[in-house]
């Protein structure tokens, strides 16, 4: 923990949060024997395949084999270092931290991207946690502008005319970038709040400038309710109507939903997730009633939402305008949930309306027969075939229009969203339009296929979890096997105390494990799994402590596992210090190193006479 924490402390924060409600904002996690299962956000999972213990509070994947304990998955879903991960579940749980922290040189203060720059600092390297309070001190100028008696009033009645209520105001944190180009900037060194922090968050450029000036702002937040951006909509028609924040290490536009936070247990609990273009498209919803609502920001609706709504969704309504740049970008949505493996539909909202405005017009119950009457995938793009191949007299538009939709299917049959019979009633279909022989059909049809799994085949390579090194041959089977059975039997380790130490160990990882294992139980003969866990701060390790506690887990009988191990180790010492005597030059010395080496191998020898 480099020092920060003190070991009670970081107990204290990884008991103050249970693992199975940490891990349930992020995925939705159903009950099967005595643990929870839930897809694995660390690999394009398409059945559940992580587990989470309540009791022994960790959680393992059995298909890319990440886990480790609460602290383990923040790391890795967060992309945060240990001490971070600990900030941000002490944070969670209104934990408050004593940093035991060496003094740091004072440095010039910078702004902005200026101040990385000068660094040479990598965004990767910057804390997560310091931006994400960044973004919440800018919550709160904003939303203090808004509240204004004379800043703010324009606004809203702005808001009002738009039928915004004061709730929705409230729950969505809506708020006023004031119209000056330096009013955030200001407000920052007049409280003492630190300018290089907010330039990283997007909030500044340049030399201490605003980059929202007289915008309504819209607050987005992750699935834990952290503020991880903004989204800015002009009040005077200029600049582009929507501005949101730029990428940083918190806000990846590709992969954040707006109204995650909020729509999440009503998408658990109905199983439909409806995803929509605009802000105040969502806010309307959820105003209404429909709380399952969440929309992209700005973007095409793109694999990593995708992948977010999987989690949580077994369906989701795509719902989009009916005009020509709506369709299309919903027919691109559609092929990017059918290789995700989402049961997707599709539906429009009449009239050339939003759904802002139709539910303001209609109310909730028109709004939600919409997303019921929602069509299948196939559907429209049979209709949409249809129409093109009805419609374009050309052969090279008849020609793109077939290959869109056997693109489709190919794509659902790889990903396992259609059926066989299905396939062939849809092969048959584009028979009878095209007038080609079903065979040839298939043949196309096999060829896509071949191609999308050689192509998925590449990209997963890229997602697997590297391997871990446990060395080879039966020296390092020993190690590991005295690891395995220590951490499933800790009473064990007495026996173990008398035979070897840490410095034994010689594969890398295990013998970082040994040490940390060693000292633990030294002090405390009944330390969990769980206790281990939070005094390792290294990701690799964590999962490395998991594989080798459900590997010893799985074979038991460890009193015997452990005296064959530990007998292991010991010839291999003994073989290893009479290889350092042969070696010696000096003849006295040998036969002493000899007659020390042969007392202790050979139980039957009685001693030089």
């Amino acid at each position: 923990m480099a020092g920060m924490f003190d070991n009670s402390t970081v107990l204290q924060v990884q008991q103050a949060n249970d693992i199975v409600e940490v891990i349930g904002e992020h995925v939705s996690l159903k009950q099967k024997g005595r643990e929870m299962v839930g897809l694995c956000p660390f690999h394009a999972d398409h059945r559940p395949s992580m587990n989470v213990n309540n009791v022994k509070q960790i959680f393992k994947c059995f298909a890319c084999g990440a886990g480790g304990d609460v602290f383990k998955f923040v790391q890795m879903r967060e992309n945060l270092t240990f001490p971070q991960a600990i900030e941000r579940l002490a944070e969670r749980a209104g934990i408050r931290l004593e940093r035991r922290q060496k003094a740091r040189r004072k440095r010039p203060v910078l702004s902005g991207a200026e101040a990385q720059e000068a660094r040479g600092e990598r965004a990767e390297d910057i804390d997560p946690n310091r931006l994400a309070r960044a973004n919440a001190w800018a919550v709160k100028h904003f939303r203090k502008n808004l509240e204004d008696p004379d800043k703010g009033k324009y606004v809203r009645d702005y808001i009002a005319r738009r039928q915004i209520s004061a709730e929705s105001v409230e729950k969505w944190q809506i708020g006023l970038a004031a119209d000056s180009p330096d009013d955030l900037a200001r407000a920052a060194i007049a409280n003492k709040a630190p300018l290089e922090l907010l330039g990283q968050a997007g909030l500044l450029v340049g030399r201490n400038r605003d980059k929202f000036v007289n915008r309504l702002m819209f607050t987005i937040t992750d699935v834990t309710g952290r503020v991880i951006g903004f989204g800015g909509r002009t009040l005077d028609g200029s600049g582009a109507k929507y501005m949101n924040s730029p990428t940083t290490v918190l806000f990846d536009k590709s992969n954040s939903l707006y109204g995650l936070e909020q729509a999440r247990h009503e998408i658990v609990s109905t199983g439909t997730a409806a995803v929509v273009e605009g802000y105040t498209d969502v806010i309307m919803a959820h105003q209404f009633g429909c709380t399952n609502v969440v929309a992209t920001l700005g973007t095409s609706f793109t694999a990593g939402h995708a992948r977010i709504l999987q989690r949580y969704a077994k369906k989701v309504v795509l719902i989009f305008d009916s005009d020509v740049a709506g369709i299309e970008a919903a027919n691109r949505a559609l092929d990017v949930c059918l290789a995700q493996r989402i049961d997707i539909k599709i539906a429009s909202v009449p009239d050339g309306k939003d759904p802002c405005d139709f539910i303001l017009a209609a109310g909730k119950e028109r709004f939600e027969q919409i997303i019921d009457g929602a069509v299948d995938v196939f559907q429209f793009k049979w209709e949409r075939l249809k129409e093109k191949f009805n419609g374009d007299d050309t052969l090279a538009g008849k020609k793109a229009a077939v290959e869109e939709y056997l693109q489709a299917i190919a794509t659902g049959l790889q990903s396992g969203n259609v059926a066989a019979l299905d396939c062939g009633l849809r092969v048959n279909q584009i028979s009878r339009i095209i007038g080609l022989d079903s065979r040839q059909i298939n043949a196309e049809l096999n060829r896509r296929v071949m191609r999308a799994q050689r192509s998925s085949g590449y990209q997963q390579g890229g997602q697997e979890i590297a391997g871990i090194d446990y060395g080879r041959g039966s020296f390092a089977a020993a190690q590991r096997e005295v690891l395995e059975v220590l951490l499933n039997e800790p009473g064990l380790y007495e026996t173990v105390r008398q035979e070897i130490s840490a410095e034994v160990f010689d594969v890398p990882i295990l013998k970082q494990i040994a040490a940390i294992l060693f000292e633990m139980l030294s002090v405390d003969r009944e330390t969990s799994l769980r206790q281990v866990l939070a005094r390792t701060e290294s990701v690799e390790l964590g999962r490395c402590l998991m594989e080798l506690a459900h590997a010893g887990q799985e074979k038991g009988n460890f009193e015997s596992r452990l005296a064959g191990a530990l007998a292991a180790i010991e010839r291999h010492q003994a073989q290893k210090h009479k290889r350092g005597i042969e070696t010696v030059g000096d003849q006295s010395e040998y036969l002493r190193r000899l007659y020390k080496n042969t007392s202790k191998t050979n139980v039957r020898n009685v001693g030089m006479v």
